[in-house]
């Protein structure tokens, strides 16, 4: 079943190319930023790589090559935007072919093939400048990883979408480990994804206009399962974006994966889905039919906000600006240009929204999420929307309170505490812990302050701790405030007279804060 699945979606994404369609047409509503467009190729020196066609044994640092769409306010006025053949090159790069021609680009790939639609494409004026000065401030950032073997630039229509609306995009083209050939969507080229992904988080924590605390990952089909098993041991993504992800048609090779544990998929997420595929394709192509219904990843998810929504016109590649060009249509399943092209802006319109309610947190983009399809005023037919229903923990241990908590250094622990022991009347908070932890927190003096706010909070929930006020007294006098120190040590020793350790500290200290 699994080669099965990847060899529909290879076909689907990979099928020859020709449609009636423009980017004007598309017609994306762009947001007040002008958008920026850079492209280098950087190493990853941790894994090796061999350039298959040129036919030597040589190894070298894996290539990442790297595509940033980014928020500008330059005026561009007589500069030149990139065109679709610009975004074709980058592709013929990725694919190892840097130096081809411009009279081969559509004679050499058979995901473009030289049609007079297709050259007509090629000089179609995109929505980004190379190289704009970027906007001053710092931007959530989306980590888009693209389908099978796909280049950077497959979905630059809706990067470039994002990036004028606020958002840093970075993307890399999908690669195989050893070569740019991946071996079958098996859980070794999973693995390889996903590394990228982790690859392209450290990469943009260096740009100064990210936001560090606002990065999401954002997956097309192969991509859409690989950026699942990087969210669940990188805790630096805080959403996911799933674009008809194979985390639905190949949730078996995420589960053969030893680095996926469900349960870390604790960020909001949501999965734009392709529209039922009708019985005569299921038949002919020998899909099992469960595939229109089931999604065993969406239905386990259990600690998450998660969506679905299912677009009624479209089919799996049109979740692609290059989809929505170039791919044939299928006459057995595809719907008219027109359905397909307005399909592909409510995909962007969701994608917005979704992020603006979960990096943003905009209420008008959180009433969206919220509301029904015809209350966004789209017209029926469309789209159906399903969300999870989260079922209520039925704990809450140490190490989620201390997520919960260390986020704003440990200022509201006495609030949370409470809201939570509201919901959650069994929870405990170990005295052993809490002392550790302050602790842990105690000699790094960039963290001593949130030692005393942890062991503060400590002996409130624990008056009758010694060793509690012990410890504050100790983070007291590490700091350099003897009296507050002393007063936590007579308290410590109030409570255990054998305390000789306290005794000492109040003999040595305690006269002069008399």
């Amino acid at each position: 079943m699994k080669k099965q699945v990847i060899s529909i979606l290879l076909f689907l994404v990979f099928n020859p190319l020709f449609a009636q369609t423009s980017l004007e047409k598309i017609g994306l509503p762009f947001g007040p930023y002008n958008v920026g467009f850079s492209h280098y190729t950087s190493y990853d020196s941790t894994r090796v790589y061999s350039r298959i066609f040129d036919y030597s044994n040589e190894k070298i640092p894996r290539p990442i090559p790297i595509s940033i769409w980014y928020p500008s306010e330059q005026e561009i006025k007589d500069l030149p935007p990139l065109t679709v053949k610009d975004y074709v090159r980058i592709q013929a790069e990725e694919q190892e072919w840097e130096h081809l021609p411009d009279y081969h680009l559509l004679n050499w790939f058979q995901d473009i093939p030289n049609t007079p639609k297709n050259e007509k494409y090629l000089s179609e004026k995109s929505h980004s400048y190379y190289d704009l000065k970027w906007s001053k401030g710092r931007f959530p950032t989306i980590i888009y990883s693209p389908s099978y073997q796909a280049s950077s630039t497959e979905n630059f229509a809706l990067c470039e979408y994002l990036a004028s609306h606020g958002y840093v995009v970075i993307s890399s083209p999908s690669r195989g480990a050893d070569t740019r050939f991946l071996e079958g969507g098996m859980t070794k080229d999973l693995e390889t994804q996903a590394r990228d992904i982790e690859f392209l988080i450290g990469l943009a924590l260096q740009i100064p206009e990210v936001d560090s605390e606002k990065i999401t990952s954002m997956g097309f089909s192969f991509g859409g399962m690989s950026n699942v098993l990087s969210q669940t041991r990188d805790n630096r993504i805080k959403a996911l974006v799933s674009l008809d992800g194979t985390v639905k048609y190949a949730y078996s090779t995420l589960l053969s994966s030893p680095f996926f544990e469900l349960k870390n998929v604790n960020v909001p997420f949501i999965h734009l889905a392709q529209k039922d595929i009708p019985k005569e394709v299921l038949e002919s192509d020998n899909i099992d039919p469960s595939l229109n219904s089931e999604f065993l990843f969406f239905d386990e998810l259990d600690q998450n906000d998660a969506y679905q929504v299912k677009m009624q016109h479209l089919t799996h590649p049109y979740f692609s600006t290059f989809g929505v060009l170039f791919t044939t249509r299928d006459p057995r399943q595809d719907h008219a240009d027109s359905l397909i092209m307005e399909s592909y802006e409510l995909v962007a319109n969701y994608t917005l929204n979704f992020l603006d309610a979960y990096l943003k947190n905009q209420d008008e983009a959180i009433d969206f999420m919220n509301n029904s399809p015809e209350k966004n005023n789209i017209e029926t037919g469309f789209l159906s929307l399903k969300r999870n229903q989260i079922r209520k923990k039925v704990r809450f241990d140490f190490n989620e309170f201390n997520d919960e908590t260390r986020v704003d250094n440990y200022t509201s622990m006495n609030k949370k505490y409470d809201s939570l022991k509201s919901i959650y009347p069994d929870l405990e908070l170990p005295e052993g812990n809490l002392n550790t932890l302050g602790l842990q927190l105690l000699y790094n003096k960039e963290t001593t302050e949130k030692s005393i706010r942890v062991f503060e909070f400590a002996t409130k929930i624990y008056p009758n701790s010694a060793n509690l006020f012990d410890s504050l007294g100790e983070a007291y006098l590490y700091k350099g405030d003897t009296t507050k120190a002393v007063l936590n040590y007579r308290k410590s020793l109030d409570l255990n007279p054998q305390n000789e350790g306290a005794k000492s500290i109040i003999k040595r200290f305690g006269e002069s804060n008399q």
